[in-house]
């Protein structure tokens, strides 16, 4: 039976924040690892930085951790992610001399109070919108010259064969023991159907250059699951 989704990807999220955590393992492969790779490519000295859909805090706290003076911006679109991640992040602040910021806002209507920014770094969540021309030309107008654009995402394969291979092995891997039950496969499956919009590396490359971006490199990918990079010119 076809489960009823909420209307937006932030509803379908913000409808489990209390088993995403939990999920994302069982059905990201080398999930941990995509994140230490994102963080690897972030520069040291990035005295400001936003993360496009914090999602539970996951890597929010990680860029804490990394960037403890720093200015943080964390934004989502669901108010219970936002709620959750700065009562994560209220918890470790305490050694750590950052200013932080919780934005609940669509990404393509962003607007950050700390302008220009020296970073932007994303998470799995650049694959639900589907204009990513604006979003990309509004990033690069809140970023200072020569800052750092680096997301970690789906990427649509290609060729299409391609693509089909990955979304077999990301299934296979759902579905190995103690991963994802039937109905949460099932969920996902309406999940993307209903809101995720994949981008080839190639189209990614092409819309970041159109916006003002160069240096574009893919400098991790795992079937379906890749780390971009990219600076603002």
């Amino acid at each position: 039976m076809q489960q009823e989704l909420p209307p937006s990807a932030w509803g379908y999220f913000a409808s489990m924040v209390e088993s995403y955590d939990s999920l994302i393992r069982r059905a990201v492969p080398r999930y941990d690892e995509m994140v230490a790779q994102l963080l690897e490519y972030l520069p040291p000295d990035a005295q400001s930085l936003v993360e496009l859909g914090c999602g539970t805090g996951n890597l929010s706290l990680r860029l804490l951790a990394t960037f403890p003076r720093a200015t943080l911006s964390f934004v989502d679109a669901s108010p219970e992610m936002i709620a959750l991640t700065r009562s994560r992040v209220d918890q470790e602040k305490s050694s750590a001399a950052a200013s932080l910021c919780f934005l609940v806002q669509r990404f393509e209507e962003l607007d950050v109070p700390e302008r220009p920014v020296d970073v932007v770094v994303s998470s799995i969540s650049l694959h639900h919108v589907q204009d990513k021309a604006r979003l990309y030309a509004r990033l690069r107008s809140l970023m200072k010259r020569g800052g750092r654009f680096c997301f970690a995402d789906q990427l649509r394969g290609e060729p299409e064969s391609n693509h089909q291979l990955n979304s077999e092995r990301w299934l296979d891997f759902c579905r190995e023991r103690g991963h994802c039950t039937a109905e949460e496969i099932e969920s996902l499956l309406q999940h993307a159907a209903a809101h995720d919009h994949y981008t080839t590396l190639t189209d990614h490359i092409a819309l970041l250059t159109t916006a003002g971006f160069s240096e574009i490199d893919c400098v991790w990918r795992h079937g379906m699951w890749g780390t971009v990079t990219a600076t603002a010119v």
